[in-house]
C-alpha cells in the first residue's frame, strides 16, 4: 500500500461521513458506561426472568404424513395402551427370578401408584417377559403420556422406587426413552475448556490479556442473553431440549469470531497512526459491515431449516439464528464501549508491540504475502492438490446412514445402557427396538398379521394382538432379529411397508401401519434425506444472491457455493468415518438424523464469514489499484492472520464438545471443527488465491443487464483522506 493511503482523517467532515455502523460505534464510545450498563441490565433481567420462569423445552418429532405418525395418532384416538410411552424395569438373578417374586411384586405395586404411571405389567403375568433360562425378566411400566411429555421428577420417582428392590443376588436396571432423557448428562466442562483455549490463542495473537479478554467478554454477554431469551421463549414455542448446548457451541464460536474480526481491524488502524476514536469508527465502518453481512448469511442459512418442516429442527434453527443476531448486536455496540473503556491501555500495548516488530524488521503480513505469491506462481497444481484432498475426505459421505442413538450408545455406567445390554442378552438384539404394527380391522385380520410377521425373515418373534379400549384397533409387537441401529432393521421396516403388509391387506381388507420409536426414527431420517435438495437450493441460492449483491460478480458467488459445499462434504465424510465406521475406538452407529442439515446450515453461514472477509479486502484492493494479482496478495496478507486465528478459536471451542458425554454433541462438535479447519486453512489460504489468480479480472464480471438492475450494497465504507 502507498503511504498516502495510510493517512486517516480524524477530525472535520470525516466523522460526519461515517456510515451507520461508524455512527453506532461513536455513540457507544461517547456513552461507554451507559452502553455497558444497558447490556449488563438487559442480560441480568433476562437471566433473572429465565431463572424464575424455568425452561419448558420439549421435543417435537411428529412427522405428518408418515406411517409412524399415523399409527401413533390411531392408537391414541382408540385408547390403546401402546399410545403412551413406557419404561422397562429389568431384573436379573443368576439363580433365577422365581425366588425374588415377593420383592418384585411389592415393588411393582408401589410403582403402579406413582404419578405418571398408567399401568404396570409384571414379568410373572407373561411367560414371554422372562428369558428361557429364567434369569432375566422385565416389567413394562406404561406411562400416561409420551415419554418426552412426562416430567423428569415422575421418572426419577419410578427409577428410585424400582431400584429399591435390588438386594443380594437381584439386580435392577431401567430402560426406555423416558429414563434416558432423565439421566442424560450435561456437556460438562466443554464450554469452559473451549473458552480457556480461546483465551490462550488470543493472548498469543495480541500479546495482552486485556486485549484478548474483550472478544471473550463480548461473546459471553451475547450467549448469556440469547440463552435467557430462548429459555423464556420455550414457554411459547416448541424448543427442543438439546437446543441450549448447540446455542452455546455456536454462540461462543461466532461471538469470539465476530468480535475478533472487528478488534483486529481496530488494531490495524491503530498501527497505521489513527487515534482511538477514529480507529473504532473505521473498524466498525469496514469490518463491522463485513461482520453484519456475514451474520446475515448465517441467519439465512439457519432459517433455511424451516423449509424442512421438521418440528424440533425449526425451533433449533430459530434459537441459533437468534443467538447469532444477539451476537451481532454485542459486537456492534458492546465491543466499541469496551474499546473506549480500555482503549488507552490497549493502544499502548498495540503500538509498543508494533514498534518492536518494526525494529526487528518484521513485515506485517509478510508470510501470508509470500504464501499468496507461491500459490499465484503455480495456481493449477495448488488448486488440484487441495481439491483432491477434500474429495478424498468427502468420499465416505454418500454412504452416511442417518438414524438416532439409542441406549446402546449410552455410557456403560448408565442404568439405561445396562438395561439395554441385559434385554439383548436375555431376549435378543432386536428386543430393544420393537416395531408396533397396528391393524385396523377384525380379530381375524389381526391374527393373520401376527402369523405373517412371525413368518417374515428378520423378525424373531411377535406378540398376540393387543386390542385397544374400544376393540377396533389391534397392535402386534414385532421384535426384529437385529438391533435398532442395524441397517437390516431399517430394511425390515421398508420391506414390511412396501411388500409384506400391502399383500396381506389385499387378502384381509384391513389397514396396517408400522409404528413405534424404531420406525419413527427411520421415518425422520427418510424425511430429512428427501427434503435435503430443497434445503440446499434455498440456502445456496439465497447466499449466492447476497454475495452477488455485495461483490457484483457472477463467478465469486458460484466459487463460494461450490467450495463451501466441498468443505461441508469433507466434514460429513470425517463424521461418517469416526461415528458410523467406528474410527479411533468410537462405538459404530448411525449419524444423528439432523446432524447433516444442522452442520450444513451453520458451516455454510460461517464459511461465508471468511469468504466475505477475504474477498472484501481483495475487492477493496482491486477497486483502488486495478491490479488483480496485487489485490489477491494484499487481501490474503491483511486477512490471513486474523482468519486463521479466528478459525483456531472456533476449532478449539467446537472441538471441546467432542469430550461431551452426549453422542449428538460429539458429532456436532467434530463436524464443525473439521469444516472450519478445512475452510480456513485449505480453502481460504490455498484454493481461493489459486482460483482468483486463474479467474483474473473475470472474477469481477457481471452481465450488463444484471448490473443495471442489482442494487449496490458496498461492504467497505470509504474513509475520506486528509488532503
Amino acid at each position: 500500500m502507498s503511504p498516502a493511503r495510510d493517512v486517516i482523517a480524524t477530525t472535520g467532515p470525516t466523522a460526519d461521513r461515517a456510515g451507520v455502523f461508524g455512527r453506532l460505534a461513536l455513540w457507544s464510545q461517547r456513552h461507554r458506561w451507559s452502553a455497558l450498563l444497558l447490556w449488563i441490565l438487559a442480560v441480568g433481567v433476562v437471566a433473572v426472568g429465565a431463572q424464575s420462569a424455568g425452561s419448558a423445552y420439549r421435543n417435537d418429532f411428529t412427522l405428518p404424513g408418515t406411517d409412524s405418525q399415523a399409527a401413533a395418532e390411531l392408537l391414541k384416538r382408540h385408547g390403546s395402551a401402546q399410545a403412551g410411552g413406557s419404561v422397562q424395569i429389568v431384573f436379573q438373578d443368576t439363580d433365577g427370578l422365581s425366588g425374588d417374586r415377593p420383592a418384585i411384586v411389592r415393588t411393582l405395586d408401589r410403582v403402579r401408584g406413582l404419578p405418571g404411571v398408567a399401568d404396570v405389567r409384571s414379568p410373572y403375568a407373561d411367560a414371554s417377559a422372562v428369558s428361557e433360562d429364567g434369569t432375566i425378566g422385565y416389567a413394562t411400566v406404561v406411562l400416561d403420556a409420551k415419554a418426552e411429555d412426562v416430567s423428569e421428577g415422575d421418572i426419577a420417582r419410578i427409577v428410585d422406587t424400582a431400584e429399591s428392590a435390588a438386594q443380594d443376588g437381584l439386580r435392577v436396571e431401567l430402560g426406555g426413552d423416558a429414563v434416558r432423557g432423565a439421566e442424560e448428562e450435561s456437556g460438562g466442562g466443554a464450554e469452559g475448556a473451549g473458552m480457556l483455549a480461546a483465551l490462550v490463542i488470543l493472548v498469543l495473537l495480541f500479546g495482552s490479556v486485556v486485549a484478548a479478554a474483550l472478544p471473550l467478554v463480548t461473546a459471553l454477554f451475547a450467549v448469556g442473553g440469547a440463552i435467557g431469551l430462548i429459555t423464556l421463549a420455550s414457554h411459547v414455542f416448541t424448543v427442543a431440549d438439546f437446543t441450549p448446548p448447540i446455542m452455546m457451541l455456536v454462540g461462543l464460536g461466532v461471538g469470539v469470531d465476530y468480535a475478533l474480526l472487528i478488534f483486529y481491524r481496530y488494531r490495524h488502524e491503530l498501527t497505521r497512526g489513527a487515534d482511538r476514536r477514529t480507529a473504532t469508527r473505521t473498524a466498525l465502518d469496514a469490518a463491522g459491515r463485513t461482520v453484519f453481512f456475514a451474520g446475515c448469511t448465517v441467519i439465512v442459512a439457519l432459517l433455511g431449516l424451516v423449509a424442512l418442516g421438521l418440528g424440533s429442527l425449526q425451533g433449533v434453527a430459530v434459537a441459533v439464528a437468534l443467538t447469532v443476531l444477539v451476537t451481532l448486536a454485542a459486537s456492534l455496540t458492546l465491543l466499541p464501549a469496551l474499546l473506549a473503556l480500555f482503549g488507552d491501555r490497549i493502544q499502548r500495548q498495540v503500538l509498543t508491540r508494533a514498534a518492536k516488530a518494526r525494529a526487528k524488521g518484521r513485515e506485517e503480513g509478510g508470510r501470508w504475502r509470500r504464501l499468496a505469491s507461491a500459490v499465484q506462481r503455480r495456481p493449477l497444481p495448488a488448486l488440484l492438490t487441495a481439491v483432491v484432498a477434500l474429495l478424498a475426505l468427502s468420499a465416505p459421505a454418500p454412504g452416511m446412514r442417518l438414524g438416532f442413538a439409542d441406549a446402546g450408545n449410552d455410557p456403560a455406567s448408565s442404568t439405561s445402557r445396562r438395561a439395554y445390554d441385559l434385554l439383548a442378552e436375555g431376549f435378543g438384539a432386536g428386543f430393544n427396538g420393537p416395531l408396533l404394527v397396528v391393524s385396523r380391522g377384525d380379530t381375524d385380520a389381526a391374527e393373520q398379521l401376527r402369523t405373517t410377521l412371525t413368518d417374515t425373515e428378520g423378525i424373531a418373534a411377535a406378540t398376540p394382538p393387543l386390542p385397544s379400549t374400544d376393540g377396533t384397533v389391534f397392535t402386534v409387537i414385532a421384535y426384529p432379529t437385529t438391533s435398532p441401529q442395524d441397517a437390516s432393521t431399517a430394511g425390515l421396516v421398508h420391506t414390511l411397508r412396501d411388500d409384506v403388509l400391502p399383500r396381506l391387506a389385499g387378502r384381509t381388507g384391513a389397514d396396517y401401519l408400522v409404528g413405534g420409536p424404531t420406525a419413527a426414527a427411520q421415518d425422520f431420517a427418510d424425511s430429512v434425506s428427501a427434503r435435503i435438495p430443497l434445503f440446499l437450493a434455498i440456502v445456496v441460492g439465497l447466499s449466492a444472491l447476497l454475495l452477488m449483491l455485495v461483490f457484483r460478480s457472477v463467478l465469486i458467488p458460484l466459487k463460494a457455493a461450490l467450495l463451501n459445499l466441498l468443505a461441508i462434504a469433507a466434514a460429513l465424510g470425517v463424521i461418517t468415518l469416526v461415528f458410523q465406521h467406528g474410527w479411533f475406538g468410537v462405538q459404530p452407529g448411525p449419524v444423528e438424523a439432523f446432524i447433516p442439515v444442522m452442520i450444513f446450515a451453520i458451516v455454510f453461514g460461517l464459511s461465508m464469514d471468511y469468504e466475505v472477509f477475504l474477498i472484501s479486502r481483495i475487492h477493496e484492493e482491486w477497486e483502488e489499484t486495478h491490479d488483480h494479482s496485487l489485490a489477491v496478495r494484499e487481501g490474503l496478507a491483511t486477512t490471513g492472520k486474523v482468519i486463521t486465528a479466528a478459525a483456531a478459536i472456533m476449532i478449539v471451542v467446537f472441538a471441546a464438545f467432542v469430550i461431551s458425554p452426549d453422542r449428538m454433541l460429539q458429532q456436532f462438535g467434530l463436524g464443525l471443527a473439521v469444516a472450519v479447519f478445512l475452510d480456513a486453512v485449505v480453502i481460504r489460504c490455498l484454493i481461493v488465491p489459486a482460483v482468483m489468480q486463474l479467474f483474473g479480472t473475470r472474477a469481477w464480471w457481471l452481465p450488463a443487464p444484471l448490473a443495471r438492475h442489482l442494487p449496490k450494497v458496498p461492504l467497505e465504507k470509504k474513509v475520506p483522506l486528509e488532503s
